[in-house]
This record gives structure tokens, sequence and C-alpha cells, in this order.
């Protein structure tokens, strides 16, 4: 957090302006801003609503790595954090940026807190946001599991597939939507099952924005793609989505579908548990030949 010395010497003046401003970034893209003084205020780009009726905890941060003591308190309202948003997830993970600003002088102001938000609960027509800072993702387990199937992600750094390339993602229009089973057109182009493991994106409509993994991918005179889960916003007939490959974490697969052997990241050559529990010959040989 960058120390601002003409806020200082104002909050050291004795008679202060200082008011709370917080932005959230989902991972849309969009952004939103607040604030709790009685006037809207705007810098970097964003402007902060006053009208929301959102408001913060008392920041308390330490140097450990537990998430930080701090929660987003706010009404709901389709102008500003609508209910329909935050059933759809669009909140999920939305990064949190929090200021001290002079609102008389909006140069004069200081971050206080950046992190992400977490669990949220709603009650009574209101929420409440837990929000995590940067120190969050340190809890989580980190290094590599020794296993047969590959470790990585399709696409991130550790495989290094890019999906953006000719044949690996299609965008198309859903002709119909019975809860997590979805149908397309046929997609000649693409052999049966090329998007189990994949991803669906949604490009227009009311879930545009919303993602969620492919479970089954088949082929007809349509292409039916079901869902791990009903997206949690209306897709209807009509909408424009993105499917992109899925991968079944195999070396076969690394090798032949998506030509990525070398970044494969499993261990394929790992004996199994049969191999680690299987008893000695009971002949006596001990030349590692066959038990026969």
């Amino acid at each position: 957090m960058s120390f601002n010395p003409d806020l200082a010497a104002h909050l050291a003046s004795g008679t202060t302006h200082v008011c709370n401003a917080w932005a959230i970034t989902r991972a849309d893209g969009i952004v939103l801003g607040f604030t709790d003084h009685d006037r809207p205020l705007s810098f970097d780009g964003i402007d902060f609503r006053a009208d929301t009726g959102l408001s913060a905890l008392a920041l308390q941060q330490g140097t450990g790595l537990s998430v930080d003591n701090s929660e987003a308190l706010g009404a709901l309202s389709d102008a500003a954090i609508g209910e329909a948003d935050i059933d759809a997830g669009r909140f999920d993970g939305a990064e949190v940026r929090a200021w001290r600003v002079n609102w008389q002088d909006v140069a004069q102001r200081q971050m206080v807190f950046r992190g992400t938000i977490g669990e949220i609960s709603r009650a009574g027509g209101a929420f409440t946001a837990e929000l995590r800072g940067l120190s969050e993702p340190l809890n989580q387990p980190r290094g590599r599991i020794y296993q047969k199937p590959c470790g990585a992600v399709l696409g991130d750094s550790a495989c290094g597939v890019d999906l953006t390339a000719p044949g690996y993602a299609v965008e198309t229009t859903v002709s119909t939507v019975a809860g997590a089973q979805l149908t397309l057109p046929p997609l000649p182009d693409y052999e049966p099952g090329w998007f189990t493991h994949g991803r669906l994106d949604v490009l227009s409509g009311a879930a545009q924005g919303l993602t969620e993994a492919i479970k089954r991918d088949q082929a007809g005179e349509e292409r039916q793609i079901d869902l791990w889960a009903s997206l949690r916003a209306p897709l209807v007939s009509g909408d424009r989505v993105r499917i992109s490959a899925g991968c079944d974490k195999r070396m076969v697969s690394c090798r032949y579908k998506f030509n990525n052997l070398a970044n494969y990241q499993g261990f394929p050559d790992i004996p199994g548990e049969d191999w680690l529990a299987v008893t000695p010959a009971q002949s006596g040989a001990t030349s590692g030949g066959s038990r026969r």
C-alpha cells in the first residue's frame, strides 16, 4: 500500500474530510465503485456511488496468513449489487480495493486494502461479503502431485496449449436448453466427445460472462452438450456460447489431440498399487522375471 504524504498531512491537521471508497472488479471485467460519503466521488476512471448503502467493518490486518477480519455490508439493489448477480456467481472471487480518501481533494488518498470477495451470505434484503487479503492464496496447497494423469489445467502456463488456436474452440448459438443439457447445431468438423471435459462460456444474454464445465459431448443430428451443473442465470435459445476442447488428462490425448507431449505433467510410469502389493513368487525365484 503506497504512502500518500498529502493525505498524511491532512490527517495530522486535526480537521479532516475523509471517507472510504471501494472498487469491485468482477471476473467479467465490470468495475463497480462505492463510497460511504454522502456525495459521489470519481478517480482512476471509476465513479464511486454514494447511494448504495455499502459499508465495511474496520479492517484488522495482521502479518499472518489468516483471512483478514473484514466484511463488506450492503443492501441488495438492482442498480448496484443485485440478488440475481450474486446468485449467478458474478461476484465470486471478485477483486476488491479500498481507499481512504479526502473527499475535498480525491488526489489525497491511500489504498488501505486489496484482496478478493470470499463467502457471501444474504438475509432480509441485504448481503454480507467476506473480504480476503492478498495473503489468502498462501494458505492453498502448493506443489505437484505424483500421479499418472496430467496435473495441469488445459491451457494454463504448465500446459501451454493455446485454446484460441483453430480447432480447439468454436462459437455457436444455443438451440434448446433443458436444465444442464443444451443442444447446438451439428458442428460436423468436431468429432464426438471432442468437448467432453471442456468448458462452455456464455457470450450473450442474461447469463453472459458465466462459465461451466462440460460433462458430456455427443454428436448426432444436433450437438448435445451436458454440463456438470446448470448455469445460475437463464440461458435461452438464441444465446451465443463458446465451447472449448476438453482434456481427459491421459498421455495419449496430450500427444495426439493436442500435440503437446513435451509439456505432459503426469507420471505415466509410476507403478500402481497392485504392483506395490504383489506377493513374492511361490517358486522362490528372485531373478525379477515372470512368476510362472
